[in-house]
């Protein structure tokens, strides 16, 4: 069955908690919902997810610049490593964990280079400044990966009432 209206519920989701007004930088829930539809969707589904929900969200935000293109490629990879992660692994809050905490650093540093590569920021300074960064961003991936990732399985990604195409986007 096709699953492109489950893709559009999950883009909507981050979408939406991402124009929370004060909402503290860098705590967002991306990772926690790529990781559901991982489990589900194989390496292209799960690629495009990450992919394009950070390609669509710049696109009606702050317009595409050379973030946009780290950024989406850095999801779209996490995406296919959390599929193959999750292949063989429940959708569990463990495994959500096992995963998600360390994928989040490893973006954190690829994404850090974007100031250095593209803003002449020196280096020590991106280092200095993604500490903080990567913390409320841990604190992110965890609490999605503990409160929405599961939620998402099971109300989402598994209920087949969502099983509707519009984007011929099918699951594995």
């Amino acid at each position: 069955m096709d699953s492109s209206l489950k893709f559009v519920i999950g883009w909507v989701a981050v979408f939406l908690f991402r124009l929370i007004p004060f909402r503290p930088p860098n705590f967002e829930p991306m990772l926690a919902t790529v990781m559901p539809f991982s489990k589900r969707y194989g390496p292209a589904g799960s690629f495009l997810f990450g992919f394009l929900g950070i390609v669509l969200y710049d696109a009606v935000t702050s317009g595409w610049g050379s973030w946009t293109a780290v950024t989406a490629l850095s999801y779209g990879l996490l995406g296919l490593g959390a599929h193959y992660f999750f292949k063989n692994r429940a959708a569990s809050v463990k495994n959500f964990l096992v995963f998600g905490v360390p994928a989040t650093i490893i973006y954190d540093a690829v994404t850090m280079l974007i100031g250095p590569l593209f803003n002449n920021q020196s280096f020590a300074v991106a280092v200095v400044g993604q500490i903080p960064f990567t913390l409320m961003h841990l604190t992110g991936t965890i609490t999605f990966s503990v409160l929405l990732a599961p939620a998402l399985y099971r109300w989402v990604i598994q209920n087949e009432a969502f099983d509707v195409s519009t984007l011929g986007i099918r699951r594995s």
